[in-house]
């Protein structure tokens, strides 16, 4: 078996099946405290004690069937945190139950939790709590067996003077009701219970509260399943005009390729700007990132990704980190699938030629570090996931299912299998090797010959390969790109001329989508860097210097910083620390690790002293995840 070098938990002997949650926010302390108590399966003989895993929590006490029991908490590791170890009065055997009660409450160091206060929120009336346990945070949140390679069910009561959100289904009060079950929000405690009956791994335990309420989307003929959106009042009506359109579609859609969804609620969940991802996967309710409020929709293919989530990743899950790209790497080939499926092939090309650049750059930013370049990466017990990080996992695990499927001879022959995959290990968490034999497995049964193709794919190239390229050249569908490809190569050429003969018009992009516009952008980095006064005309005559887009905004700065060195490079960097932080009144993109991770980097490569004092001014509006990273992209 492949253990988890992750966890300090004895997992494999005995197993956690069932988690029942007692909890009370308390935004004043800011700190959950309650009890967990854990079901647990004993999966050998001899076992003499449960060990959890910890982090920054504060143990009161622990029983063990009932009855008080002493344990021990370990030395605090700087990744792992610290093991509870609760020894077992007696000794345990194969295929009996422990039912175990730890008594704690949360501390200031609590990765997995970030405490806003009201002036974080966009209704500034009352604070928020929300958490994010990717990779291996949940054990500060509560004591648990803090690995993939488990699944359990869980159920909780959190008394909350907030409205309350969980990765689970709500069982009262009604979700559908008034806000806070008509009592007043911010002062009056309310109960609220959930229930989540399918196993999911420790990661996808979630909690969030706030002055938040709820609007369902429309309902889709024929699905047993309900969906909607939670956001703050002052934002829902913006948030249900952005994703009610096209998340119920995206979900039936899903349904055609893959088995039924099995988690009954698929709700969103838009966050404050701190939250430091694009989207988490959480069961039940995705939690996304206000960055995606383009106004016009055309972020919100994002819901594709999370929402493809509820069957690889969420149903079929990686054992431990090692094996992170079965999560991310089935996911985005997926979500790019879909995109072919609602809007065509070209669709689907153009996807995978915005994630080549998303990788090369991903790939040259582990140079020094080239085991992260790597599809399967066998970390050391102890190592942080966390530093591996990158768009490695999703887009080289994309590429590499691609690649398979067009070995094999194209989708007719690929979607049977996939969807054997995901009926075969949904609700198990599986290897690498798992996989590749399945994938060979079903082959053999179905088309032997197509054994031999798979026998050609260069295996160990892809597992475990570094440096900047893909083992095979990949060709995609191009014709939405040609065009700001064009205006890319107009521009490189416009390079010496005078800025008042610039033969350039606002209508240049006028029919571009903005995924052309990011291409646009890209193609530029790819020639030599522009005058900083070129620069500054692209800027405002195609409003990428000021767009709420924040995918355009990005490529923008990057644009503007290919060279460190040069004379508008300062006033550029400032401009993008500003936008970064949210200095220059962008409500929404402060806190997503997508754009403020590259921001502090290019601007510290031009100005460090800038983007140190910025970061130093604004490091506490940031989550702890993305504290972490961005110190050390600033080597502090």
């Amino acid at each position: 078996m492949s253990l988890d070098p992750t966890t300090q938990a004895n997992y494999t002997q005995v197993a956690s099946e069932h988690i029942h949650f007692e909890w009370t926010l308390d935004f004043a302390a800011q700190n959950i405290a309650g009890s967990a108590t854990h079901t647990l399966a004993v999966k050998e003989d001899g076992v003499r004690e449960v060990v959890f895993d910890t982090a920054a929590l504060d143990i009161e006490k622990v029983e063990v069937d009932g009855q008080a029991a002493k344990y021990e908490l370990g030395e605090k590791h700087v990744v792992m945190g610290s093991a509870l170890r609760i020894p077992l009065s007696s000794v345990a055997k194969a295929g009996s139950t422990l039912k175990i009660t730890i008594f704690y409450k949360t501390t200031e160091g609590c990765t997995a939790l970030q405490w806003l206060d009201k002036d974080q929120t966009q209704g500034k009336k009352h604070p928020y709590l929300f958490s994010q346990c990717q990779p291996i945070y949940a054990r500060s949140l509560t004591p648990c067996q803090d690995t993939p390679s488990i699944k359990t069910t869980y159920s909780a009561k959190v008394a909350s003077v907030l409205p309350t959100l969980l990765s689970a289904v709500r069982v009262s009060p009604p979700a559908t009701g008034p806000a806070h079950a008509g009592k007043e929000i911010g002062k009056d405690v309310v109960v609220y219970e959930y229930d989540q009956p399918v196993p999911i791994p420790s990661y996808l335990i979630a909690i969030a509260a706030g002055n938040v309420v709820y609007r369902p989307f429309p309902a889709v003929a024929g699905k047993t399943w309900t969906s909607g959106i939670w956001a703050e009042p002052e934002m829902i009506e913006e948030c249900y005009w952005e994703f009610s359109e096209d998340t119920g579609r995206f979900l039936a859609k899903e349904e055609e390729i893959v088995p039924p969804y099995r988690f009954k609620v698929y709700d969103l969940l838009v966050l404050p700007p701190s939250f430091p991802y694009g989207g988490m996967e959480n069961a039940c309710l995705s939690f996304l990132t206000p960055t995606l409020l383009a106004g016009d929709r055309s972020l919100v293919d994002v819901v594709v990704h999370e929402l493809t989530h509820s069957w690889f990743g969420n149903g079929v899950t990686h054992a431990h980190a090692t094996h992170f790209w079965l999560n991310e790497g089935w996911t985005t080939y997926m979500e790019r699938l879909l995109l072919e499926k609602l809007h065509g092939p070209a669709e689907r090309g153009f996807s995978y030629l915005m994630g080549a650049k998303a990788l090369h750059d991903a790939l040259k930013l582990y140079d020094a570090q080239p085991r992260y370049q790597r599809l399967v990466i066998d970390f050391t017990p102890g190592e942080d996931p966390d530093d591996a990080y990158s768009r490695v996992p999703y887009d080289k695990g994309a590429n590499f299912l691609l690649h398979i499927e067009r070995t094999l001879g194209g989708l007719d022959v690929f979607l049977p299998y996939v969807h054997d995959y995901v009926s075969t290990y949904q609700g198990k968490s599986i290897t690498t090797e798992q996989w590749k034999d399945h994938l060979y497995a079903f082959f053999q049964k179905t088309n032997p010959e197509k054994v031999k193709a798979l026998d050609t794919i260069d295996w160990q190239a892809w597992f475990y390969g570094e440096g900047t390229e893909l083992p095979v050249k990949m060709e995609y569908d191009t014709s939405l790109a040609q065009q700001a490809w064009a205006l890319a190569e107009r521009w490189d050429k416009a390079r010496s001329a005078e800025i008042a003969s610039l033969d350039f018009h606002e209508a240049d992009v006028k029919d571009f989508s903005s995924n052309q516009k990011v291409v646009f952008l890209e193609k530029l980095q790819s020639y030599a860097p522009l005058p900083a006064a070129h620069i500054a005309r692209l800027g405002a005559l195609y409003g990428l210097a000021a767009t709420a887009n924040a995918e355009i905004r990005l490529r923008f700065y990057e644009v503007a910083l290919l060279d460190t060195s040069a004379p508008g490079a300062r006033a550029f960097a400032h401009d993008a620390l500003r936008w970064a932080v949210g200095a220059d009144g962008s409500r929404v993109i402060k806190g997503r690790m997508k754009f403020c991770r590259p921001v502090f980097r290019a601007a510290g490569a031009v100005d460090r002293d800038a983007a140190v004092s910025t970061w130093k001014e604004h490091k506490t509006e940031f989550h702890p995840i993305a504290q972490k990273l961005i110190e050390k992209d600033l080597g502090l």
